[in-house]
């Protein structure tokens, strides 16, 4: 029998944890406990996040299954010293629920209001000891856990599934091919000029394919554009000559005028969930927009270009620290880069997340020395081959898993609170 009153702590942090995690997950919170406000309270506390866009506390006061709101600017208040903004109560009883961030903080808050504590783990779970509940995407993620806190973990799957699309390849009136660069200046150096090229060249093979970039929300449009722009980025002019100006319609959609006259479309919507079920193929690179693609089974290549070899320099540690020299700089990230390319080669490691699920590449990896052109002519081969995009895309469906995934991480949560966990 459910505890009651129970306070529910939800943990988040960005964006896409807020509209992907915590909107399905309060929702069947509401279904399977109760509607009752004075028996099950629901709390939501933000923790900082780099792709933030300040608007967080206001989406989630938007879900009218929550009860409460602390946005990130007063989390080191309440993590260091458990008072929050607003001088919160909190009953007896509760469940700590964590749906982004670190998963340190859940443990550290838990413990200190004397709640059980509940974890849902995409890619790693973390703190087994001290954790009373996973909720885990995979097995891999089980799997990786010490074997005698293995007990404490349930597959629920991606809660990203719950994200689903009646739409087909053949339903789309448009060919669009979307592009996700990134947001760090890292991946942007090389990434906007390798995504102005191979859409150039896309465009000119196929007139009738519509090129966009999503839009990281940390990014404005004139700081993306000037990595385009040889003065401002050398490496440009060592991919393309096209250069590119920002134009801003009003009551439009922006979009990148290419130097050749090509539009690319610019879209700022966060989450991009709705544009992206609108592309046929997404070109991206190693991280999280994998996953992302991947659980909205998207079609996708990802690319990691080493051409300009020594251009990538922004790593952690003494390695960043040297290639980022004076002279010597220079050479030691040509060396670093190609011995790391070399290892690659020899292993062919998995990179893709979709990829390492499924133990196979079921998503193209252009890992090396490709050109833009390379990048195109591999695009509009898929596109011209519509069957192999859909068996992709049925693939991608498979890993994901089925739809269920708020369901059963609340049932997991139920199963905490009550003392019922296996």
């Amino acid at each position: 029998m459910l505890p009651t009153p129970l306070d529910i702590l939800i943990l988040s942090n960005g964006p896409g944890e807020v509209t992907t995690w915590v909107k399905p997950v309060v929702q069947e919170l509401r279904q399977q406990l109760s509607e009752d406000r004075e028996q099950v309270r629901i709390s939501v506390v933000l923790a900082p996040c780099p792709n933030a866009m300040g608007t967080e506390a206001e989406i989630v006061r938007s879900f009218s299954e929550v009860d409460r709101v602390q946005e990130a600017k007063q989390f080191n208040r309440f993590l260091l010293w458990g008072q929050t903004a607003e001088n919160w109560d909190w009953h007896p009883q509760g469940v700590v629920l964590f749906l982004g961030g670190d998963q340190l903080f859940p443990v550290l808050i838990g413990k200190r209001l004397g709640y059980r504590i509940v974890i849902y783990a995409e890619w790693a779970a973390r703190w087994s000891r001290w954790v009373d509940g996973f909720g885990v995407m995979n097995a891999q993620v089980r799997d990786a856990l010490p074997p005698e806190h293995q007990h404490k973990c349930r597959i629920v799957g991606d809660l990203m599934s719950d994200l689903q699309t009646t739409s087909t390849l053949d339903d789309w009136e448009q060919e669009i091919v979307g592009f996700l660069p990134g947001s760090k200046a890292m991946k942007l150096t090389q990434g906007l000029p390798y995504t102005v090229a191979i859409a150039a060249a896309i465009q000119t093979a196929r007139p009738h394919t519509q090129i966009a970039i999503m839009v990281a929300p940390t990014l404005n449009l004139s700081a993306l554009a000037r990595y385009a722009n040889p003065v401002v980025n050398p490496v440009a002019s060592r991919i393309t000559d096209i250069t590119v100006t920002v134009v801003e319609p009003e009551g439009d959609t922006p979009y990148l005028l290419t130097s050749q006259g090509q539009k690319i479309w610019l879209w700022t919507d966060y989450p991009n969930h709705q544009n992206l079920l609108h592309c046929r193929l997404c070109f991206t690179t190693i991280g999280a927009s994998t996953a992302e693609l991947g659980a909205l089974a998207v079609p996708m290549i990802m690319m990691v270009p080493v051409v300009q070899i020594d251009a990538m320099r922004a790593w952690d540690g003494l390695p960043g620290l040297i290639a980022n020299l004076p002279g010597m700089g220079t050479l030691f990230a040509i060396g670093f880069n190609w011995v790391s390319y070399q290892f690659y080669q020899r292993r062919r490691q998995l990179f893709a997340w979709p990829n390492i699920w499924a133990g196979e590449e079921i998503v193209p990896e252009m890992v090396g020395d490709f050109t833009p052109q390379d990048f195109a002519e591999a695009a509009i081969a898929y596109l011209e081959r519509p069957e192999t995009l859909a068996k992709m895309r049925s693939d991608l469906q498979r890993v994901r898993g089925e739809a269920g995934a708020a369901r059963r991480l609340v049932e997991l949560v139920v199963e905490v609170a009550t003392g019922t966990e296996r």
